[in-house]
């Protein structure tokens, strides 16, 4: 879920994919073969994915003996991930008949002409009805109004606490922050009760890429008054400069670090971090808060690289608080994967019968579970098994109904990076909330037009 950086390494991994065969698409192949795509990251021993598609592939080939098809993990970082994905799906002879798309990207490969509208498939499938409304939406082309992609899963965004570290600090638990304000007042507590112990993570920098956007930021500009046209106004279809809002999400970020609330400027300004947090800091009973997401359980099951049997009892979860408590009360994010079909594809038909295959409710809410993901079925969604399957689906799911997602319009990539450096030029004290705003302000003019901007209220 970051912004796309085309390096030479990328391309050059890229390229050596294609000549290898592993990245090459299924032209001339038999009408029962494909190629699916998906993205392993590079920092990250979960073979999770891997696992579940491989059952998939042998259900599916179970079912239908003359079926191939052959799984081509990407291992890569996210920027670099989107890059390959995207050299790959250029020509006939390397795209995949399946790639896992990010929907915060899908506009963006939309328009460079990369994906195929699946409408005439959406239209025939049962299925398709029960997605919920706001999982297609996310798949939808912004220019065209055609379906794009299956959605996969989504997530939601939330605070994880330490409930023995905030009850050491003197905070009842369970504890849920009205405002901004409580949540700094709670940081502010712990570093002065238990030294040694980090108070409160937040994610920052361009290294962070997606993380710092939307956990770091966006989870509190979107909690500011403007909520939904605090980054872009659809109703006048323009990106939102010089709001209030902005700066005052900004100052958080300056508070955090600059009080020292936060983890080591060079730590968190590391490309790597969000896994030392995960697997490292948060068992390690060394950081008690961490404004993060409804996957975090998979850095801790039975199968993960380092299992930690006692997150459930320690770990407790807290609604992100708007700014003034103002209504709602609290808000998210949501991303979230989804399978589409390469424009080039040479065996589109085939790989949507696999779609269809790996996308029954019996399947996605198996893979719901097992990845701790917010399921975009709503059948599923209300399935007991999903909801039991890890302690904290019930809450993150119920958070949907607060939850703010990304415009999915090509110049967010672009906007985000511009995020992103704000944030980090205010966490290393480069500059002032005032002047990180300004060179957003600018940074998004040049990105999209003047004309295409509008000062916010908020």
């Amino acid at each position: 879920m970051r912004s796309k950086l085309v390096t030479a390494a990328a391309i050059t991994a890229a390229t050596a994919l294609a000549a290898t065969g592993c990245g090459s698409g299924s032209s001339g192949s038999s009408g029962k073969s494909i190629k699916v795509v998906y993205w392993q990251n590079l920092d990250s021993t979960s073979k999770l994915q891997a696992n579940f598609l491989a059952s998939m592939v042998k259900e599916f080939t179970k079912a239908d003996p003359g079926a191939k098809v052959q799984l081509v993990p990407v291992t890569a970082s996210e920027n670099d991930y989107y890059t390959k994905i995207q050299l790959m799906m250029r020509s006939p002879s390397t795209a995949p008949d399946l790639v896992y798309e990010d929907t915060a990207l899908i506009n963006s490969d939309i328009a460079g002409g990369y994906l195929k509208p699946l409408d005439a498939y959406t239209a025939k499938w049962a299925d398709w009805s029960q997605y919920a409304a706001a999982a297609k939406t996310a798949v939808t082309g912004a220019s065209d109004n055609k379906i794009y992609g299956v959605p996969d899963n989504t997530d939601t965004r939330g605070i994880w606490y330490n409930k023995q570290l905030l009850a050491k600090a003197g905070i009842a638990v369970p504890w849920q922050p009205k405002t901004w304000a409580d949540v700094l007042s709670a940081a502010r507590r712990i570093k002065a009760k238990l030294p040694g112990v980090t108070p409160l993570n937040l994610y920052t920098g361009t290294a962070g890429g997606e993380a710092s956007s939307m956990q770091g930021f966006e989870m509190l500009l979107y909690g500011t008054p403007a909520g939904d046209k605090s980054l872009y106004d659809a109703s006048q279809k323009k990106w939102v400069v010089g709001s209030q809002g902005f700066k005052d999400a900004l100052d958080f970020v300056h508070t955090v670090y600059g009080e020292k609330l936060g983890p080591s400027v060079p730590d968190a300004l590391g490309a790597n971090f969000g896994t030392t947090v995960g697997t490292e800091l948060i068992p390690s009973g060394k950081l008690a808060m961490d404004i993060d997401g409804s996957w975090m359980p998979n850095n801790w099951g039975s199968s993960s690289a380092k299992p930690w049997q006692d997150w459930e009892s320690v770990m407790g979860t807290a609604a992100m608080p708007t700014q003034s408590g103002q209504g709602p009360g609290k808000t998210s994010m949501s991303g979230g994967w989804a399978w589409s079909v390469p424009a080039k594809a040479g065996n589109a038909d085939f790989a949507w019968k696999f779609l269809e295959s790996i996308q029954t409710r019996t399947n996605s809410a198996k893979w719901n579970a097992l990845n701790a993901t917010i399921a975009t079925r709503t059948d599923v969604a209300s399935d007991p098994t999903y909801l039991n399957a890890v302690p904290t689906n019930k809450f993150f799911t119920e958070l949907v109904a607060d939850t703010h997602y990304r415009p999915g319009l090509p110049a967010y990539n672009q906007v985000s990076t511009a995020i992103q450096k704000a944030m980090e030029s205010v966490t290393t004290g480069q500059a002032s909330v005032d002047k990180a705003a300004a060179t957003f302000d600018n940074d998004v003019k040049s990105a999209v037009g003047d004309d295409k901007t509008d000062k916010g209220t908020s």
